[in-house]
């Protein structure tokens, strides 16, 4: 797969959130995407372990939600653990998975933010930008905002707000059990995002391609 590169990762904390606040003016949340034109998503999760960091990207199907590809790679876990700087840590193994590709998805959905972030910057986003195409964050906890407890009905969401903005939107991908946080990254709006979320979910809380690049993060090197 082909990557634009924007920028070196070796940074300190400081100049990694100087560089967020620089790279975030270039984000677009405003784009309702052509889902008669999306034929795969990726999923893309990290396993962290010690030193290394194992990242799996699973592409399927749309809405099929088969799979078509998958990629691995590991790499040293250089950054320290800060929030608001996932990226850092995690975005130059992920982007060295995702030139192990063969194809070229439409859509890819992170395990974490996108812009619900205080500098709207979450791993989705921050990678949105190098892959530029439509990229959406799916958390499985609160990171930052304030919402109203959604409906306990599958599909069910409330906005979720921070400072008066809103950042994205607490999902209910399956009745009666936790929601998400769900966020645009880059190239799509917040309907897309929710729309692409619950049409990738199925029995499970998670949508399908991040659960299946979370289980293939963990397998140890050799046991695909």
């Amino acid at each position: 797969m082909r990557i634009a590169h924007l920028h070196d990762w070796n940074l300190s904390p400081s100049a990694a959130v100087a560089l967020q606040r620089e790279l975030a003016p270039q984000l677009i949340s405003d784009l309702t995407l052509d889902f008669d034109r999306l034929n795969t998503i990726a999923g893309i999760d990290v396993s962290v372990r010690g030193k290394a960091s194992r990242a799996a990207v699973v592409v399927m199907s749309y809405p099929q939600l088969e799979v078509i590809e998958t990629a691995r790679a590991i790499g040293e876990t250089a950054f320290p653990y800060i929030p608001g700087l996932l990226a850092f840590r995690e975005g130059p193994v992920i982007l060295e998975a995702l030139r192990n590709l063969g194809c070229e998805p439409d859509a890819f959905l992170f395990d974490g933010m996108g812009q619900i972030h205080p500098r709207k910057m979450g791993i989705a986003a921050h990678l949105g930008l190098w892959l530029g195409r439509p990229t959406i964050g799916c958390g499985k906890t609160r990171y930052i905002g304030d919402y109203a407890e959604p409906g306990k009905a599958k599909g069910s969401r409330s906005l979720l707000t921070h400072r008066g903005a809103q950042l994205g939107v607490v999902l209910r991908t399956r009745s009666n059990v936790k929601p998400v946080f769900v966020s645009v990254g880059h190239l799509a709006d917040n309907d897309s995002a929710v729309r692409l979320t619950l049409d990738a979910t199925t029995r499970y809380r998670l949508p399908e391609p991040i659960r299946a690049a979370h289980n293939l993060a963990r397998l140890s090197p050799g046991n695909d």
